[in-house]
Parts: structure tokens; sequence; C-alpha cells
């Protein structure tokens, strides 16, 4: 019990430390944000706890199919917000991104990536 405890507060303590990182510089913020940080931690936390060197390359790998369809959102969500306001922004931007995945997902099955 204390070793989930000990990593959910490191984990929490990470993503704490990145907001306070962009609050304070908007491109720092997202640089630090734009490395794959949650990624890198759950590989570390997968292989501490005994996974599979496959589980861990699995998840690297899929985590690349994932990341591309996501990006449109990037560049969507600052111009929605201007127009429509935070939440329904975010709300297109989430539409978009299953939209895009969904697209995605179809277009690399046709070479052998199946993401569903």
């Amino acid at each position: 019990m204390g070793y989930l405890i000990f990593k959910y507060a490191l984990t929490a303590a990470i993503i704490v430390a990145a907001s306070e990182i962009a609050k304070r510089s908007d491109k720092l913020g997202a640089l630090v944000l734009a490395l794959p940080l949650m990624t890198v931690i759950t590989m570390f936390w997968l292989f501490a706890e005994n996974q599979s060197d496959e589980k861990i390359a699995n998840h690297a790998w899929y985590t690349f199919w994932y990341v591309i369809p996501t990006l449109p959102m990037f560049l969507l969500f600052p111009w929605l917000m201007g127009r429509l306001g935070f939440y329904a922004a975010m709300g297109v931007a989430f539409a978009i991104t299953a939209l895009a995945f969904v697209a995605f997902a179809a277009l690399v099955r046709k070479i052998s990536v199946d993401l569903w």
C-alpha cells in the first residue's frame, strides 16, 4: 500500500510541477509538457513493477501512433478558444481529436498497425 501511495504522490508532484512551470512561462511550460512525461513515467513504473520488455516496448510503440491524431487539437484549440470560450473550444477540440483518431486508425490499419 505504501508503494502505491508513493507512486501516486510522485506522479502527481510531477504533474503539479509541470503546471506550475506553465503558469510562469508559456514557452517553458509548453516545452516541459511537450516532453512525453506521462509516457516516460509510465514506462519507469512498468519497469519498476517488473513488466516484460515487450509490454514496455509496446507501450512506447502505441504511444507514438496515438500521439499523431492528437496534434491537430493543439493547433485548433487556441483558435477555437478565442471564438467559443474555453469549455466549448475544449469540447470541439476533443470531438475533432476523436474523429481524427478514428480516421487515423482506419488509415494505419492498412499498414498493419491496429489501434483498436
